[in-house]
């Protein structure tokens, strides 16, 4: 689907571009950002995954690429036409009218920054001026995003997953949002020039622009009901990977969302991925408890054979026995998985 560009009415008010890219999203941007042509009448503010305690140099790279001017957004910046502004690593990048600001909220999907957050302030704050771009990443952190740009009558873009480096999140949004332009990185630049250079369309909200605020009344409005004895069958039995509370199961359309009531917030693949990280870590805390046990029995056996009580020092020995042979099992379980999974 595409949006015949000849028939935006008059709005003063520059486009906003967000972009969203999580694995091989550096180079993705960073490619885009070289081809688009510089002075459009548009802000970008771009969201990629990093680690929580890393240092992002992405408007470095972007400055050395690209003719827009790249900087990392600082909480109460105001948004102007012709500049990049980059999430901090640990920080949300959130769209007021006009300007940015970034919270250490509850992470979304397991990332903090997240494309969602992003997108979806964006889509409250501009409506049909917001442009979201969704690249290389897995996944599917976006998807929610771009369904909230497009119901406010934004435009929903994404890289073509043949040429993403990693394809989880283009697929997962063509999958769930009515994309109205895939493409190739050149093919991108050139759609966004053209997009910018007509006005949107008159600024529309519907209810869909609260989803996200809709969805934490939900969470907050079960829980006071739980707490005076009643169910509303909401609620699951899956507890949240961030905190450890119950996860809400939250349905919208083809999504399904899951919210706790501290804020954390997942879709179905995140939550999977995150379980995932959990169990490996229990696994390994396992690991860790059974190779202590049997260091703490043979300490106990020397103990008692220096004592002479040879019954009570066979007893610690066998102990120490069963605790290393179950952790060396645990052990080549945990590295026999891991194998698999970068092999498959």
């Amino acid at each position: 689907m595409t949006h015949a560009i000849d028939a935006y009415p008059s709005l003063e008010t520059p486009f906003l571009i967000v972009i969203g890219a999580s694995a091989g999203g550096v180079e993705a941007i960073a490619q885009l950002i070289q081809v688009l042509p510089p002075n459009l009448p548009a802000a970008i503010l771009a969201v990629i995954h990093f680690p929580a305690y890393s240092k992002s140099v992405l408007p470095q790279i972007l400055n050395r690429r690209g003719q827009w001017p790249a900087s990392q957004a600082k909480d109460g910046a105001a948004i102007l036409p012709g500049q990049i502004y980059t999430a901090s690593p640990d920080y949300h990048l959130v769209v007021q009218e006009g300007y940015v600001s970034l919270n250490h909220g509850p992470r979304e999907n397991g990332h903090r920054p997240a494309i969602d957050v992003l997108f979806c302030s964006a889509a409250k704050a501009y409506g049909s001026q917001t442009i979201g771009v969704v690249l290389s990443g897995t996944l599917d952190d976006g998807t929610v995003g771009l369904k909230i740009i497009k119901s406010q009558g934004g435009i929903a873009i994404v890289q073509d997953p043949n040429e993403a480096l990693f394809n989880g999140m283009p697929l997962s949004a063509i999958k769930h949002v009515a994309i109205d332009y895939v493409l190739p990185i050149a093919g991108i630049a050139s759609i966004l020039s053209k997009l910018v250079a007509r006005p949107p369309l008159e600024k529309m909200m519907t209810p869909e622009h609260t989803k996200m605020d809709q969805d934490a009344a939900v969470v907050a409005e079960d829980k006071a009901a739980l707490e005076r004895g009643e169910y509303s069958g909401r609620s699951s039995t899956i507890t949240c990977p961030g905190c450890g509370g119950v996860l809400w199961e939250l349905h919208n359309d083809s999504l399904v969302r899951f919210r706790c009531h501290i804020g954390h917030a997942y879709s179905l693949d995140s939550l999977v991925a995150e379980q995932a990280d959990m169990v490996e870590q229990a696994l390994w805390s396992a690991v860790r408890a059974l190779e202590e046990k049997a260091a703490l029995a043979r300490r106990m056996e020397a103990h008692n054979r220096r004592q002479y009580n040879d019954l009570s020092a066979d007893q610690f020995s066998n102990r120490a026995h069963d605790a290393e042979n179950n952790a060396t099992l645990l052990r080549q379980l945990l590295l026999n998985n891991a194998n698999k999974q970068e092999l498959g």
